[in-house]
């Protein structure tokens, strides 16, 4: 049975393999920033809904966001679709790639939905990048009642357990007082010498810091005029470590230096944080494995990583993993030298390698399902977990 809807669940993702295609190509021909994304939710939504999904559109709040679902159940499995860019350098993350495969997946399954007993959940996650938008879906509910959830990214390589760590934004501003630069410097209070005590207080600090921890940022405001006392700066950070405890840990001795910052210059100091902290990212390991075997039997091959954790990034699919059993395998698109978040990465995602990996990943995820289904134990296992409640 099992081999039969793997052979069926593929049909239907290589009979749609030109539509994918054109989908990932237009997604990166006109790329949008994070709640942003009104054509390609618009895009995806159609796709979706014309091959016999009921989608709904604006779920959790979100007008970027969507779900299409299409099955009897009772296994419900979510995929995960991306397809938010990043400012200047466009799809640099190749999540063009991943929207077109989770719609090709969400197709392969529901061509086999009735026969395996499968509800499938195409769900449109706007703004990884910047937001968190599965977070705010996760809070509003979209992902009660599932039993997996799943994703591919493309990186470089094929890594089955992607390295994924706890992240949190914060946004600082520094408030002083204007002055004439050369006349009367006396009279001001310098906001920019703020955030320069704040670098150099970080860049000390990072001796401290555990090898799995990482601060960076950028300056988004440094002053109006050379000739004027800076009287505002601001900045955006990223504080990222092990695990959520690890990152409470190292947000404090980072907000020591901000505090540097204001107490040596006099300047006020406001932090908030962008969104709430991104979580580490817990894959389920029987999940992982199918995963794995499934984009073996078609040809790829894995770079074993272990519990190296110098290619981390972070993604609010972690938070999904904490409340759901859930996966985020990487997939390779041939890019080196470039990696994700370089412009020539953004070029890479178009090519013929990526377009082969789009179709191998959703071919893999829709496989991994069915099989899972197919365990009697692993099944029972997911859906007996308990569930996120809105």
């Amino acid at each position: 049975m099992a081999a039969d809807a793997k052979a069926a669940a593929r049909e239907r993702i290589e009979s749609a393999r030109e539509r994918l295609l054109e989908l990932s190509h237009r997604i990166h021909a006109e790329p949008e920033l994070g709640m942003e994304e009104e054509k390609a939710c618009a895009w995806l939504s159609d796709e979706l809904s014309g091959s016999g999904f009921a989608v709904e559109r604006g779920v959790g709040g979100l007008d970027t966001a969507f779900s299409a679902r299409s099955g009897p159940g009772p296994f419900r499995v979510v995929v995960c679709a991306e397809y938010d860019a990043l400012p200047e350098i466009g799809h640099a993350c190749g999540h063009n790639i991943i929207a077109a495969m989770s719609v090709g997946a969400g197709l392969g399954l529901a061509a086999v939905a009735d026969d395996v007993g499968v509800e499938v959940t195409v769900l449109g996650t706007p703004a990884e990048e910047s937001s968190g938008g599965k977070i705010i879906l996760l809070e509003q509910g979209a992902f009660d009642g599932a039993h997996a959830a799943m994703m591919v990214h493309p990186t470089p390589f094929d890594v089955a357990q992607m390295p994924i760590i706890a992240v949190n934004q914060l946004n600082v501003r520094y408030f002083g007082k204007e002055a004439h630069a050369s006349a009367f410097p006396e009279l001001g209070v310098n906001a920019a010498d703020a955030m320069v005590v704040a670098q150099t207080a970080i860049g000390l600090l990072r001796q401290h810091l555990r090898p799995t921890d990482r601060v960076h940022g950028i300056v988004t405001h440094g002053g109006d005029a050379p000739n004027v006392v800076p009287s505002r700066t601001q900045g955006t950070w990223l504080v990222r470590a092990h695990d959520l405890g690890e990152l409470a840990e190292a947000e404090a001795k980072v907000m020591r230096c901000f505090e540097a910052g204001a107490l040596a210059t006099g300047a006020r100091l406001e932090v908030t944080p962008e969104h709430p902290p991104y979580a580490e990212m817990h894959h389920d390991p029987a999940l992982s494995s199918l995963y794995r075997a499934n984009a073996e039997a078609l040809g790829r091959s894995f770079l074993d990583l272990g519990n190296d954790e110098r290619t981390a990034g972070s993604t609010d699919m972690g938070n999904v993993s904490l409340a759901v059993s859930s996966i985020h395998p990487s997939i390779g698109i041939d890019s080196l030298p470039a990696a994700n978040h370089q412009p020539e990465f953004t070029a890479q995602c178009v090519t013929p390698v990526a377009d082969k990996a789009l179709l191998d990943g959703a071919i893999a995820m829709a496989w991994t399902v069915i099989d899972a289904v197919a365990d009697d134990q692993l099944r029972e296992r997911l859906m007996a977990a308990k569930r996120p409640t809105g």
